[in-house]
């Protein structure tokens, strides 16, 4: 029993970072009906300069809202180079490729700037494991899950009592009526992009110090957030951490009892089950347009 339970917390934190990834895509689905699916590096590109100034004597603490700020920069930048031609030309495809181009080109550049072997982040925290329950939990992993939450409640804040987000959320439901009505869409869709972003490179600088940081750590962790937004649905966002969770539970449970080689397996098994039987996603709504 207390095994299960530390599968669990395990999996909780690593699902909490699915859903963080997963909450960068949302943000700018709901107001371009685009998807970065450069996520991944940007969550790398955020490990590697918050690990740099952690080396150079920066606090963890400090480091981490600048790594947010340069999310942002780099998450404009994947808008205003890869995103904004495509939407500009109506192209259904073009956004798609750019996203996916820029993130190698962030890639390759991160190999050539830290090179290609795995580097060791420190960690703020004590590594020692704490008792909860019984179970053996490393305190990194609970800041992991509270820094999580703390940044999807934060956008969420943002999104419901500020002008500057209600005017995401006018974007989201109705762009051409949100233009209409004097609201800079093109703006709030770069917004969006700064903000997927700086959520990803946040999640990275988190999960850094309970893994190993490298040019290609943000690859898989972004096809799995990918998986997760499906899974949950791209217009929940209690279904993208539900479908977080889930991922991750059912990952560290799966590696423990049966094989570390199937871990990967039950979370695509259900990707494939939500896409044939609910594409919208277990907690999303069909969107119906009119024409």
């Amino acid at each position: 029993m207390e095994i299960l339970l530390q599968l669990v917390y395990s999996g909780i934190a690593l699902g909490m970072i699915y859903a963080v990834i997963a909450f960068g895509y949302q943000l700018t689905f709901q107001t371009s009906d685009t998807l970065n699916f450069g996520q991944g590096d940007a969550l790398m590109l955020g490990a590697m300069v918050g690990l740099t100034l952690v080396n150079a004597g920066v606090n963890f603490w400090l480091m981490l809202p600048i790594v947010i700020v340069f999310g942002m920069l780099q998450g404009g930048i994947v808008e205003w180079i890869g995103v904004r031609p495509a939407i500009k030309i109506k192209s259904e495809f073009g956004w798609i490729m750019s996203t996916i181009a820029l993130g190698i080109i962030f890639k390759n550049v991160a190999e050539n700037i830290w090179g290609r072997d795995d580097l060791k982040f420190p960690s703020p925290l004590p590594e020692a494991p704490m008792k909860i329950f019984g179970a053996n939990v490393l305190p990194m992993e609970i800041l992991v899950v509270v820094g999580a939450v703390l940044m999807m409640l934060a956008v969420e804040f943002f999104n419901r009592k500020t002008i500057y987000g209600k005017a995401v959320v006018a974007t989201f439901n109705d762009r051409d009526a949100a233009k209409l009505m004097g609201i800079n869409t093109g703006l709030v869709i770069t917004f969006s992009y700064a903000l997927s972003s700086a959520t990803a490179g946040f999640a990275g600088a988190l999960i850094a110090p309970l893994t190993l940081t490298g040019a290609t750590m943000g690859a898989v962790l972004g096809l799995k957030a990918f998986a997760v937004a499906i899974i949950g649905g791209l217009t929940s966002g209690m279904g993208i951490i539900v479908g977080g969770i889930i991922l991750g539970v059912a990952e560290t449970t799966t590696g423990f009892y049966i094989s570390t080689g199937y871990k990967d397996v039950p979370g695509l098994v259900l990707l494939l089950l939500v896409l044939a039987f609910k594409p919208s996603g277990l907690f999303g709504k069909t969107a119906i347009k009119k024409v």
